[in-house]
């Protein structure tokens, strides 16, 4: 008997995260654009800011520190940019993780094969792997909303991305993707 009761607690079990993992990628499709606040954490430094994601592969972010970092992505390039030298870098996206956090398609893909990678109150943290990379996307228990990743920067630093204040949807001009408005 207490066999039985443990093979239907773990297929409820199965099943209940079946369910909300298609509820997760339901929610992912159905937004164009998200615009939010987030902490970064880089091995042991920290900076926050705020981001507008485009699907596919745009982003702005503009960070929250003395010399006015900005990071752009226009679909193809990824430009950093800082007062701190007034010098900025120039990378191929498609070299770089939030290549495969900006594609809104290939994240749907993954999704459908992925496992939950532990059991949270709030939280489900999903695994996503991709040639060497592992991509964890933690999603809200409640409303099913993207909060973050983590995955592990060009010069191999592991980065953990939180997010909150989650607009999605909302009217953008494109033209703030141009990475040529943040080249100094």
């Amino acid at each position: 008997m207490k066999i039985i009761l443990i093979i239907l607690f773990i297929l409820i079990q199965n099943f209940a995260n079946a369910s909300s993992k298609l509820q997760i990628i339901k929610n992912f499709k159905e937004i164009n654009n998200i615009k939010f606040n987030f902490i970064q954490k880089i091995g042991e430094k920290t900076e926050s800011g705020s981001c507008i994601v485009s699907y596919p592969k745009k982003i702005l972010c503009e960070y929250d520190d003395l010399y006015k970092k900005i990071l752009v992505s226009n679909g193809r390039s990824l430009v950093i940019n800082s007062n701190k030298n007034n010098q900025y870098f120039r990378y191929a996206l498609d070299k770089t993780p939030l290549n495969f956090i900006l594609d809104k398609e290939f994240l749907i893909e993954k999704m459908n094969e992925s496992y939950e990678k532990k059991n949270d109150i709030r939280i489900y943290s999903l695994n996503l792997k991709y040639e060497n990379n592992l991509i964890t996307i933690y999603f809200n228990k409640n409303d099913f909303n993207l909060m973050g990743w983590k995955t592990t920067d060009v010069y191999q630093n592991k980065v953990e991305t939180l997010i909150s204040n989650i607009e999605k949807n909302i009217d953008i001009d494109l033209n703030i993707f141009r990475v040529q408005n943040y080249i100094n």
